[in-house]
């Protein structure tokens, strides 16, 4: 979550009533990334009323990846669904989703239709995917998609690398490491009702790349360790 005061509490009641369609034992974790407008307020008194709310706050924000990783690690339950806090999937594709994961370590959504970004954006985003799949080996749909749903048994010893959205790579990296069973499910992202979007800042795009760099450089001292 980053300054998500227009959009949390209602994305926090629809996941509070679509939960409890699929389970009967859920918890809500919530990672502040170091928001500067009033979410946070928000978060902590919805968690005073219900102790299955828990709010993570990071002192300085990580341009996404830290509050990943920290809600990765936070996650008590067996299976791990995360989303953008903004609620971009509706209630439905969740309720369709959810039992793929029983039969997979990740069920992570990609778009069905072409979202209509910027050509900056889909410049950026187009480089990115080819760099991801020439230097990684990896052909995941929408490989930054904000929804997954990720079994704790995978991620219980993962140690990310990354702060910013590459992060997501690193998932699949793992995954890939362990040959664990991957499921892609298609859905159409709802367009946000409030707020705003920060992952397409230059600052974080630049970010991104590096960590690309540096996990890049990792895995191959990794492997000639091994050698």
């Amino acid at each position: 979550m980053y300054n998500e005061e227009e959009n949390i509490e209602e994305a926090v009641s629809k996941i509070n009533s679509i939960a409890a369609e699929l389970t009967d034992d859920h918890e809500i974790v919530i990672v502040d990334d170091a928001s500067t407008d009033g979410s946070a307020g928000i978060v902590e008194r919805l968690a005073y009323g219900d102790k299955r709310i828990k709010l993570f706050r990071l002192e300085k924000n990580s341009k996404f990846g830290g509050a990943f990783a920290k809600g990765f690690m936070e996650a008590e339950k067996d299976v791990i669904l995360y989303m953008d806090s903004d609620m971009p999937v509706a209630l439905h594709d969740i309720k369709d989703s959810f039992p793929l994961i029983y039969g997979a370590d990740i069920v992570t959504g990609y778009s069905k239709v072409k979202k209509g970004d910027t050509v900056f954006r889909k410049f950026v985003s187009g480089v990115y995917n080819l760099m991801v799949k020439v230097l990684f080996g990896l052909a995941v749909k929408d490989i930054n998609s904000g929804y997954k749903i990720v079994s704790k048994a995978l991620v219980r010893d993962i140690e990310f690398i990354s702060r910013s959205p590459f992060i997501d790579v690193e998932l699949f990296l793992h995954a890939k490491k362990k040959k664990a069973r991957v499921e892609q499910f298609p859905l159409v992202f709802l367009t946000r009702s409030g707020g705003k979007s920060y992952i397409a800042r230059v600052p974080v795009i630049l970010a991104t790349f590096i960590d690309m760099i540096k996990v890049k450089i990792h895995s191959c001292v990794k492997r000639k360790k091994k050698d």
